[in-house]
C-alpha cells in the first residue's frame, strides 16, 4: 500500500502541488492521470523524497528513506535515460545489481523479461526512446520490488510495445504488487488501469475506480473533470483511494 498525505511543493510563491492525499492499493494498476503540467512528476519525486516539500508518503507504513531494502521494495522510473551512454545495457544493470546486493544472474532475468536479451551488449547511447524505456524498466524490476512507480512509461513505444507493457504491468499487479503509472491520456490507461488518481493544476480532482471515473466524465464532460480545481475531490465506488476535505 502506498499512502500519500498532504503532499505540497512550493517554488517560491508558486504552488506546484497542493495538499495531495490519496492511497494506492496492492493488486491493482492505478493510473495517476492529469494533463501535462498538472504536477504528476513533481508528486512522484515528493513520494520518493527526491524533492523536499511538505507531507509524507509511506510504503507499507515506511517512508522511502526508511526502507531496509529499497531496491527490493520500490522500483521506479522517473527518467528514461538515467544511465551512462557508453556502458552496455548489461553492465549498467550489473552495476545496479552489485550496489543492491543482488545476484548477477538477476540481470539476465530482467533483460529477458523486458525483451532486451539481444540488445544486452549494446551501448544505450544510441537507443530509441522505446528501447530506453525498456532498459529503465529493467532497472526498476531488478530487485523484484513489491511496488512499481512509472512516469509516462508508454512514451516512445510502438503499438506492439504498448500492448506488451500493459500485459506485463497487469501481470505484476495480479501477483499482488502495487503498480502506479502516470499518464496524460485517458485513452492510454483505459485498457490498463483498475483505479485512478486524477490531478489538475496541482490538486486532486478524483480518486477511485477507473470505470466510475469514466462514467462521471461522460456525464459532465472530460474537460470539466480535469479543470474543476475549486471543487472537492471525489471518491468513486470501486476504488480504494481516500480524500477528505
Amino acid at each position: 500500500m502506498i499512502s500519500c498525505r498532504h503532499l505540497t511543493k512550493r517554488y517560491g510563491t508558486r504552488i506546484a502541488v497542493q495538499d495531495l492525499t490519496f492511497d494506492v492499493r496492492p493488486g491493482a494498476v492505478t493510473a495517476f492521470l492529469g494533463p501535462n503540467g498538472a504536477g504528476k512528476t513533481t508528486t512522484l519525486r515528493l513520494m520518493l523524497e527526491l524533492d523536499h516539500g511538505e507531507g509524507v508518503t509511506t510504503f507499507d507504513g515506511q517512508r522511502f528513506t526508511e526502507l531496509a531494502d529499497p531496491i527490493g521494495s520500490v522500483g521506479a522510473v522517473l527518467e528514461t535515460r538515467a544511465w551512462h551512454p557508453g556502458r552496455t545495457a548489461r553492465n549498467h544493470l550489473r552495476m545496479l545489481a552489485i550496489g543492491g546486493g543482488l545476484p548477477e544472474e538477476r540481470v539476465d532475468d530482467v533483460l529477458e523479461l523486458v525483451g532486451m536479451k539481444d540488445a544486452a551488449d549494446r551501448r544505450p547511447g544510441g537507443f530509441s526512446l522505446g528501447m530506453a524505456q525498456r532498459l529503465s524498466l529493467a532497472a526498476a524490476l531488478l530487485g523484484d520490488p513489491g511496488t512499481i512507480i512509472l512516469d509516462e512509461p508508454e512514451n516512445g513505444l510502438d503499438p506492439q510495445g504498448i500492448h506488451w507493457l500493459r500485459t506485463l504491468l497487469r501481470g505484476l499487479a495480479a501477483e499482488g504488487r502495487t503498480v502506479l503509472v502516470s499518464s496524460h491520456q485517458l485513452a492510454g490507461v483505459q485498457a490498463l488501469a483498475d483505479d485512478v488518481v486524477v490531478i489538475g493544476r496541482g490538486r486532486v480532482l478524483a480518486v477511485g475506480g477507473l470505470p466510475e471515473f469514466i462514467a462521471e466524465s461522460k456525464a459532465s464532460g472530460l474537460e470539466d473533470a480535469y479543470l474543476r480545481v475549486t471543487e472537492p475531490a471525489v471518491e468513486f465506488a470501486g476504488g480504494s483511494g481516500e480524500h477528505r476535505d
